[in-house]
């Protein structure tokens, strides 16, 4: 069976009528690796909250930029990114061996569809390694045993990604203890890249359609302030501008004026001292 039957076979497995965090997303974003159940969601929540399309895109902007940076500027060659999300445009691998062609990327999703579209889209170039890990996130020693196993090298430094996930854990302190975790087993020079939704510029708007999505979705997500964001930066050397909506976050000059609007999404990228 080819990579291509492996994606049919699996998304054949696939209750369509459940909506799924990580196929909404990529309907927002434009893609296509969604069902009727996850649009219907997406618009519904679009309708209450019309700039989430401006913060699925802000977010992946900023992901690209700190990636380019780390690869680029810090000389990072490795990234953990939980969460993975389906593939659609400017994937970590692509943006970091784009900079950096020799560099290894560990992408970690316990979603089945994730997964298989991963292992069917996602490949990376000859000189570095890209490995796709069926773990979660809320079983870290799990997620770094097995990158350690398969791709990374902890004595050097890595790029640990956390992008819109740790939204979907409840309880602060969890979060807090996962990232600690996390962060704890990497190597000085290490940099943490994370960013999530928050209720502080559209507070009501954002709120109620995140109420929509708990609703309908069997994994719940929990907007944060900018103050409990940056509890999972704590002593990290936070990176200039600091925690800002991501499209402030070290924009391009040359980018569009709806991509520099500020949305309710923060980001940050910190160094491990």
């Amino acid at each position: 069976m080819n990579s291509e039957d492996d994606v049919e076979a699996t998304v054949a497995k696939i209750d369509q009528l459940v909506p799924h965090s990580a196929r909404v997303w990529n309907y927002w974003l434009g893609g296509k690796d969604n069902f009727q159940s996850d649009r219907q969601v997406g618009d519904q929540f679009a309708d209450l909250y019309p700039d989430i399309t401006v913060v699925a895109r802000s977010s992946r902007g900023f992901l690209t930029r700190a990636v380019t940076f780390l690869a680029a500027e810090c000389g990072v060659r490795q990234f953990l990114d939980i969460g993975t999300g389906l593939p659609t445009v400017d994937n970590t691998h692509q943006v970091a061996q784009a900079a950096a062609p020799e560099a290894r990327i560990v992408y970690v999703d316990n979603d089945p569809m994730v997964l298989a579209h991963a292992r069917a889209l996602l490949t990376g170039t000859p000189q570095g390694a890209t490995e796709y890990l069926d773990a979660d996130l809320h079983d870290p020693g799990k997620i770094l045993e097995l990158a350690g196993r398969t791709t990374l090298d902890f004595s050097k430094p890595v790029g640990l990604i956390l992008m819109n996930i740790l939204g979907h854990v409840s309880d602060l302190a969890e979060a807090q203890s996962i990232v600690a975790r996390l962060v704890g087993a990497l190597p000085s020079g290490s940099y943490l890249v994370t960013a999530d939704g928050t209720n502080v510029l559209d507070k009501e708007a954002f709120e109620e359609a995140i109420g929509v999505w708990n609703a309908n979705a069997p994994l719940s997500y929990h907007l944060r302030t900018p103050e409990e964001l940056s509890t999972f930066l704590t002593g990290l050397e936070v990176v200039e501008p600091g925690l800002v909506p991501c499209a402030r976050w070290r924009p391009r000059a040359h980018a569009a004026l709806e991509d520099l609007r500020e949305v309710d999404e923060f980001g940050a990228v910190a160094r491990k001292p």
